[in-house]
């Protein structure tokens, strides 16, 4: 079954959440671009003070291997260095693209 993930960042804004997006060649309006292999599903929003993000993995191997690849030296790039100030697993009991 998928797992789901959701990382919060403190202070970070959607500059940043964009300036990544840039820097992965992905497009979150029109949903176009080089998205990364076992991510089914990808949601980025304001929260007070800063920006949460809810995905959905086939595996969290799948996801650690986008994080230790192109998704870290993109947050890098981005001014993100600091680790999510908040990050939970899920053990999703169903999931649905719909």
């Amino acid at each position: 079954m998928a797992e789901g993930l959701i990382p919060e960042f403190d202070g970070v804004e959607r500059a940043a959440y964009d300036a990544v997006n840039e820097r992965l060649g992905i497009d979150e309006q029109s949903g176009e671009g080089d998205w990364p292999s076992g991510l089914h599903f990808h949601a980025g929003g304001a929260k007070p003070g800063g920006w949460v993000v809810f995905e959905v993995w086939e595996s969290r191997e799948a996801q650690s291997a986008f994080m230790n690849g192109r998704l870290g030296r993109a947050l890098r790039e981005a001014g993100i260095n600091a680790p999510p100030s908040r990050a939970e697993w899920l053990d999703l009991a169903a999931y649905r693209s719909l």
